[in-house]
């Protein structure tokens, strides 16, 4: 198991869920709902803050696949996403399977008495725990970083692309 704090990131249409390790990689907690952002540059900025600022060396950005392991238009905003937020980043970018992941975080907070339309940006941090737990669960049961490397899209400047 590769040891350092890492960050789960769930990417969605109006926020962004963020989350994070603990430095040996066993638990992953809630850090805060990011605004996304029209251009994408507000809302990349900050989660590079938040890297900054837990100095982790990896960012892991759930890969919403539908049930049958296929892409769909939110699978590719992901990857666009996690594209761009690789061409930010000074660390790796990492996709994640992330299937079913809201779901299982709308479970968990009813679970804990939590209704659906009071807990909205609650979710998405719930949602990148689900996420980055998975990461952290796969690695420490494979030996191996979990899912594949977002490969950064940059023009000719070295600015993200769209």
């Amino acid at each position: 198991m590769r040891v350092g704090v890492r960050i789960g990131v769930d990417v969605g249409k109006a926020r962004i869920g963020v989350a994070r390790s603990d430095p040996h990689g066993m638990l992953a907690t809630p850090v805060e709902t990011v605004p996304r952002a029209a251009d994408d540059l507000a809302d990349i900025a900050r989660i590079a803050e938040i890297v900054a600022e837990h100095d982790a060396f990896e960012a892991v950005v759930g890969l919403p696949l539908n049930l049958r392991g296929e892409r769909t238009p939110s699978t590719d905003d992901a990857a666009r996403f996690a594209e761009r937020l690789a061409a930010r980043l000074s660390v790796p970018v990492r996709l994640v399977d992330e299937r079913l992941s809201t779901v299982s975080a709308q479970a968990h907070l009813r679970a804990a008495g939590k209704r659906t339309k009071q807990s909205r940006s609650i979710i998405d941090q719930a949602a990148a725990v689900v996420i980055l737990q998975h990461a952290l669960d796969i690695e420490r049961s494979s030996g191996h970083a979990p899912g594949h490397a977002a490969e950064a899209k940059t023009t000719g400047t070295g600015e993200a692309t769209e």
